[in-house]
């Protein structure tokens, strides 16, 4: 029998392209979860069990958090990439190694096609793809929501057709965790008015009184929270628990997709926003006003083309190196304030950090220069702008 492998998250289109695989065309199905993150043990082994009642002949789940985090979250952390200063790439950055892995797995099945359960009106079918038809490009693409233009309705109607029970209350929103942020689509964020209502969110408010947490940068990484230090991968998820329980990172963002139309997607990120937020403020207190200006440029174009599938473009090793050769300073601490569906950084320590008073305090005193070097200094700044004020008469009115 003919194989295929689907890349499977136990979600309704997943669900659906199963069945469809299975019962439709033919195909023995094999299964595969990528956990980037944000799977309990008990939600995995759940999965699992799911993907066997619908047909599965053999499931696999993943785990590839550790080469994630190397791979991808290190440099969106290093360029404190926001997608038009919003957006950490929650599930953008990840579906580039899901498919990565699914290919790895469909070449030692034998499998002659892999099924991806994206719609033909959103980025993700794009990433997917690209990466598909760029290392394996032997293998047959099927993408079964895409191909026949179904709505959800309709694919909750044929999962129940084939005795397969699923709440439509569930399948009006579409949820994708991983290590750096939960999306939230459908319903509100079909709209342009709409806000997402406080139950769409995965995590609820738990906990409302203020609390200062410590983030301990090496080189750029997370190495520790209040003084307890572990692997960056290990740091993000112990701190999305802690500011997740206020609500913190909530958000819709508001984008150009790929394919030309403006696309809107609620997400929750409490620790992607807090760490690049903070790692941010370390920076401008550790690096030069040029390496502060260059990473901005290169960081936004690194996470675009990230963004928009372009991942294995040999551009993106080259900005890499850059990214992490600007890290070699940003060691220190900042402490930030968790609060109820907001936080606010207090402040940095690093034996780095360029504001040494022995040089000067900015708007009090000047210590390592004099009045007249002052002076002579806004005089000889001021050239330009001066000789072509006078050679051209200009009157500024």
């Amino acid at each position: 029998m003919k194989k295929v492998v689907l890349a499977y998250s136990g979600g309704l289109d997943t669900s659906y392209c199963l069945k469809y695989l299975k019962n439709e065309l033919g195909y023995e199905v094999h299964t595969i979860l990528i956990n980037t993150g944000g799977f309990t043990p008990e939600e995995l082994n759940g999965i699992e069990t799911r993907a066997y009642e619908l047909g599965s002949a053999h499931h696999v789940n993943l785990d590839i958090i550790d080469k994630y985090y190397e791979k991808a979250i290190k440099y969106l952390v290093f360029g404190n990439v926001l997608k038009n200063n919003t957006y950490p790439l929650s599930v953008s950055a990840e579906r580039v190694f899901q498919a990565l892995e699914t290919v790895k797995y469909a070449k030692s099945v034998g499998a002659e096609a892999i099924a991806h359960g994206s719609t033909g009106a959103g980025n993700d079918q794009i990433r997917f793809d690209m990466v598909f038809q760029t290392i394996a490009p032997e293998i047959t693409i099927i993408s079964p929501i895409r191909d026949l233009k179904l709505t959800r309705q309709e694919e909750v109607a044929y999962l129940q057709e084939n005795g397969v029970e699923y709440s439509w209350e569930k399948a009006q929103y579409s949820i994708n965790k991983g290590i750096w942020g939960t999306s939230v689509g459908g319903k509100e964020t079909l709209t342009s008015s709409q806000p997402l209502p406080e139950e769409a969110y995965p995590s609820p408010l738990t906990k409302t009184q203020p609390e200062k947490v410590v983030l301990h940068f090496e080189k750029g990484e997370l190495t520790g929270i209040n003084n307890e230090f572990d692997k960056p991968s290990v740091n993000i998820q112990k701190l999305e628990s802690l500011a997740s329980a206020f609500a913190i990172g909530r958000d819709i963002h508001v984008g150009d997709t790929i394919i030309g139309i403006k696309g809107r997607v609620g997400f929750e990120a409490a620790a992607p926003l807090i760490i690049i937020k903070a790692h941010l403020l370390l920076e401008k207190h550790v690096l030069g006003k040029w390496q502060l200006y260059w990473k901005e440029q290169l960081g936004n174009w690194y996470g675009m083309l990230f963004h928009e599938g372009q991942y294995l473009d040999p551009v993106m090793r080259n900005v890499e190196v850059f990214l992490e050769d600007t890290q070699k300073t940003v060691t220190g601490t900042v402490t930030v304030s968790l609060k109820p569906y907001h936080f606010t950084l207090d402040g940095i320590e690093s034996a780095h950090d360029l504001m040494d008073t022995k040089f000067g305090q900015y708007g009090e005193v000047n210590n390592a220069w004099t009045s007249d070097d002052a002076k002579g200094f806004i005089r000889i700044l001021g050239n330009a702008q001066n000789i072509y004020a006078q050679v051209n008469r200009e009157s500024y009115d």
